[in-house]
């Protein structure tokens, strides 16, 4: 029985990741670091399954602050593959919490690597990075051979994080890689993101709950795609021979206002009638329409997104009435 070590589980892409080796017949283990949240969290149903935790699901309380405890915990699951998707998700937030950020990104990744090439039979290891490694980019596509140039801490952050991964590789043998991820959402997508606020308010207005939304600027144009298929993505990196740095992406851009019109047709609403502009809400640094090239990956690995981006809005709006039914 293969095992695999995911850091991150409880949050959207760990746990579509779960669910995914558990179906594969893995043992799988996570990281946890708020145990009392597990109720409430996207892993709850395989939590409160019998048949699942503490058989094939094991879960481990721990801090990447604590790399004694880590070593302890890695070193006794003895994990084949290892996918690092945990840390400080928001580039926004970042530029308010800078020293956190690149402590939990980047200082984390590199305790990790450290834990693992001490180990008699290092397991391959993904690193989830992002696009906001490019920051605003001098050409579009970006590919796995674009410079980095980030424009936020979280981005510097990945970065630093990525080249890790890759120094690795090269300058001690090791299987550790990195996935350079674009926007990708699903109805497990943390709250502050734009597409889950839109989602939700769509939701709500339709439902009469509240009147408008307010939001910064529409203009911001994203590459996003559905996240079970990132998650697909992530697993086939993982079973090359030789381990090796991809981009998942879906090559197309799509702006914050097309997201808004899509979300609210869904409902049978009209958006100019229900959005606010906020200058508050826009951000000092936006990246410059940060698309992705993911030929390398359907090459190599055969991967693709398979849902188109109004499909992808309508299911997160579908998922939020829902849960106001």
């Amino acid at each position: 029985m293969p095992k695999a070590f995911i850091t991150g589980i409880t949050g959207q892409d760990g746990s579509y990741l779960c669910e995914w080796l558990l179906a594969r017949d893995y043992e799988v283990h996570g990281l946890v670091h708020r145990p009392d949240a597990l109720a409430a969290s996207n892993i709850r149903h395989l939590v409160t399954d019998a048949k699942v935790l503490g058989q094939r699901l094991f879960l481990h309380n721990g801090a990447f602050e604590d790399a004694t405890h880590l070593r302890r915990i890695i070193s006794r699951a003895k994990p084949n593959e290892f996918y690092h998707l945990a840390g400080q998700s928001s580039p926004r937030l970042s530029l308010e919490l800078p020293e956190s950020t690149v402590d939990s990104i980047g200082m984390a990744t590199l305790r990790l690597l450290e834990i693992l090439r001490d180990l008699p039979d290092p397991p391959k290891f993904l690193y989830a990075s992002s696009s906001e490694v490019f920051g605003s980019p001098p050409h579009s596509p970006q590919d796995e051979l674009t410079p980095v140039n980030p424009t936020t801490p979280y981005g510097a952050a990945k970065a630093f994080s990525q080249q890790m991964a890759r120094i690795y590789r090269i300058a001690y043998g090791l299987q550790t890689c990195a996935v350079i991820l674009y926007n990708h959402e699903s109805p497990r997508r943390s709250s502050n993101f734009v597409t889950m606020k839109v989602a939700r308010a769509a939701a709500r207005i339709k439902r009469g709950l509240q009147q408008e939304v307010l939001l910064g600027s529409l203009e911001g144009k994203r590459d996003w795609g559905w996240a079970p298929d990132y998650v697909r993505g992530m697993w086939l990196i993982l079973q090359e021979q030789k381990v090796d740095d991809f981009v998942l992406a879906t090559g197309e851009l799509h702006s914050v206002a097309e997201l808004v019109a899509t979300a609210f047709e869904c409902v049978g609403l009209n958006a100019r009638d229900h959005v606010r502009h906020d200058q508050n809400l826009v951000t000092t640094v936006e990246p410059v329409a940060p698309c992705g090239n993911p030929g390398k990956a359907r090459r190599i690995l055969g991967w693709e997104n398979t849902v188109p981006f109004k499909e992808m809005v309508a299911r997160l709006v579908e998922a939020e009435l829902k849960k106001l039914a």
